[in-house]
């Protein structure tokens, strides 16, 4: 299907790729791996045809079409969510509109005439058309697709650009799965998932009719999803005939191979040299000296590749705390008029290893940081116990780093004993190695913060430690490392986190957002994820069981969903209604800001001083409204959002 030979590509001193060939089949299941900066998201943008090689061809069957999801940097808006996803099929859209043109005319028009049968041959060559397109099934198809991406039936309506990044880039992996491409070519795509919608995916792509290359570093996703493993590594690819686990273990033993193999070399080559030192004065050996020195110059080494998993990584001692490290007595915590949590208790016991689980919004960080004690909240008690030093992570605390410090300094300063004389070897595996530790916080990218912020994290001693999505921006090699210390840590854990590899060694314990409430599983991820399954076959078996609703209980079912309706009207119109406002009001600033920086891109503005002034104040102003008025549609906004995610919660629950 598709056919890559001889690749070629560097950028400056950097070869990235080095003679690479391969090919992908019309079904295939491969999984891209290989450490950052090995080239794995510009191979599939090799492939999608977006970056040339310098040398060698990429070639494809004329019927194949790639559909490419990136890590980040998608932005929709102008459309509502469900306009968006239906854009995908453009022809089909087209036909219905054709199709109830027709419909019109022949209404208007006598059946006895020739008009009315002509018409009637282009309503059935049209309805042939749309039966061939799958037309009929597009609104079944684009609802289960954005429902099992986690959107709400409620957000159907919503345009694109009130959705954050997350949710854009779950819009953008609804609208290529719509699309059905020959080959799905997909980077990172587990990233803003949950759960829930990381297990509807998985189930879509097994039953995907084309074929599916995937870069991730969630291990169990490429493990089940995979039956080839690409590994980018030295500007070569090896392939393995297997998922990512199978790839290790042959990884393993060809790199034990190898290892053989450059010793035996070394040998060898010291055996010449000896012959050659010995022998080279010695006129009766010239010709074999020389021979032999020929031979050495033509002699392709064999090179070891970087030894990936020496490094380790252990906590300073954790100080002994009492049996009871935190206890939440009836806590409150609302966002405005929405309320979070009424009435929780929770207990944190000594030893206690916890994963929160949910979908995204229903509060698992809001409680880890009520519990790290970095959020207020509106009642109740949070009593930590006797001696205990909480350590807390979250994505948003990479903004809190000395921007003066570089890399070194930033985990220097915190770091006691003797990982002090090992600094450089924990940075290596959080992914700055050489120059990189002398790079200053204020250069760094979000996920570089990110990784230094876990690192200078990890070196600081707790018996409590709470993690908010740590895994986001690490590969495998820096997860490991994580994961073993995590294994071996004599504290408490609290890890949000929706990667099940990941979690699955370390936690004993899970607990399950769900409607405003928790409830806690024993047992790791997996185990929960069975448990679930098993309560929601017998739930669904009782269901179906019971007799038919009587017409009364019809009744009042219906009565209580249109008080909920009545209800989330209320509350959710006025909100709608300050966001129509303050989007007319930023539409008015955002104008006014567009014709001051005309003004000021003309030259004759700079004759007068005066002007240039009241011009510049005129922007600075501008400036600043809009600013304010970003910040209270944000509010705005995510409160909305809250209050529609609250209504459809109690709706499922009647």
């Amino acid at each position: 299907m598709i056919s890559a030979v001889d690749i070629s590509l560097q950028y400056g001193e950097r070869r990235l790729f080095d003679g690479v060939t391969f090919h992908i089949g019309p079904h295939d299941r491969i999984g891209l791996v290989g450490s950052n900066g090995s080239g794995k998201t510009t191979l599939l943008r090799v492939l999608l045809g977006d970056v040339a090689p310098d040398s060698g061809a990429v070639t494809r069957a004329r019927y194949v079409t790639v559909g490419y999801l990136p890590q980040e940097g998608t932005a929709l808006a102008g459309r509502t969510l469900y306009a968006e996803a239906e854009s995908v099929f453009e022809d089909v859209v087209q036909t219905q509109q054709e199709l109830a043109q027709v419909q019109e005319a022949m209404a208007r028009e006598p059946h006895e005439t020739e008009t009315f049968r002509e018409l009637l041959d282009i309503y059935g060559e049209l309805q042939h058309r749309l039966e061939a397109s799958d037309g009929f099934r597009m609104q079944s198809l684009i609802e289960k697709v954005l429902v099992g991406l986690g959107f709400r039936q409620s957000d159907f309506a919503r345009l694109t650009e009130e959705f954050s990044g997350g949710w854009q880039m779950r819009i953008s992996l609804a609208k290529l799965l719509l699309r059905q491409p020959s080959l799905l070519l997909l980077d990172e795509p587990t990233n803003h998932l949950d759960l829930d919608s990381l297990q509807w995916l998985e189930e879509y792509l097994q039953g995907y009719e084309g074929a599916v290359m995937l870069v991730s570093h969630d291990r169990r996703f490429l493990d089940t999803m995979t039956r080839r493993t690409f590994e980018l590594t030295g500007a070569q690819l090896i392939e393995y005939a297997g998922n990512y686990t199978f790839s290790r273990a042959a990884s393993e033993e060809r790199k034990n191979h190898l290892a053989a193999a450059y010793r035996n070399q070394q040998q060898q080559i010291k055996q010449t040299e000896r012959f050659i030192e010995r022998f080279r004065y010695k006129a009766t050996k010239a010709r074999q000296v020389q021979s032999r020195i020929k031979a050495l110059e033509k002699l392709e080494r064999v090179e070891l590749e970087d030894d990936e998993n020496s490094i380790r990584f252990r906590f300073p001692p954790a100080p002994s705390s009492g049996s009871v490290v935190m206890d939440l007595r009836r806590i409150s915590k609302a966002y405005g008029s929405l309320s979070v949590f009424r009435d929780l208790s929770f207990t944190i016991e000594r030893g206690d290893r916890i994963a929160f689980v949910g979908v995204n919004g229903a509060g698992k960080s809001t409680l880890a940081r009520i519990i790290a004690g970095v959020e207020p909240f509106d009642g109740g008690e949070r009593i930590p116990g006797h001696n205990v030093s909480v350590s807390y992570f979250a994505q948003h605390q990479a903004e809190e780093l000395d921007p003066a410090y570089d890399v070194l300094q930033t985990v220097d300063v915190v770091a006691t004993g003797d990982i002090r004389t090992r600094l450089r070897s924990l940075l290596g595996a959080f992914l700055f190695t050489g120059d990189d530790v002398f790079k200053k916080v204020q250069v760094l990218s979000g996920g570089e913060k990110s990784r230094l912020a876990l690192a200078k994290m990890l070196l600081m001693p707790a018996n409590l430690i709470v993690l908010d999505e740590p895994t986001n921006h690490l590969d495998m090699r820096s997860k490991e490392v994580l994961q073993d210390a995590l294994s071996d840590f004599e504290g408490s854990l609290i890890v949000v986190s929706h990667d099940r590899d990941f979690l699955d060694p370390l936690v004993t314990k899970v607990v399950e957002f769900k409607d405003s409430a928790i409830r806690t599983y024993l047992g790791n991820v997996t185990e929960f994820l069975d448990k679930r399954r098993r309560e929601l076959e017998q739930e669904s078996a009782a269901a179906s069981s019971r007799p038919a609703t009587n017409g009364a209980g019809e009744r009042e079912r219906k009565r209580r969903e249109a008080h909920i309706r009545q209800e989330r009207y209320e509350k959710t119109s006025p909100l709608q209604k300050k966001l129509a406002s303050l989007e007319d009001r930023i539409k008015k600033e955002e104008s006014a800001k567009e014709l001051l920086e005309q003004q000021m891109a003309d030259p004759k503005l700079y004759r007068g001083p005066d002007r240039i002034r009241e011009i510049q104040a005129s922007y600075r102003n501008v400036g600043e409204s809009l600013q304010s008025l970003y910040h209270e549609w944000g509010k705005v906004s995510e409160e909305l959002e809250r209050w529609m995610a609250h209504f459809d919660a109690e709706m499922q629950r009647r």
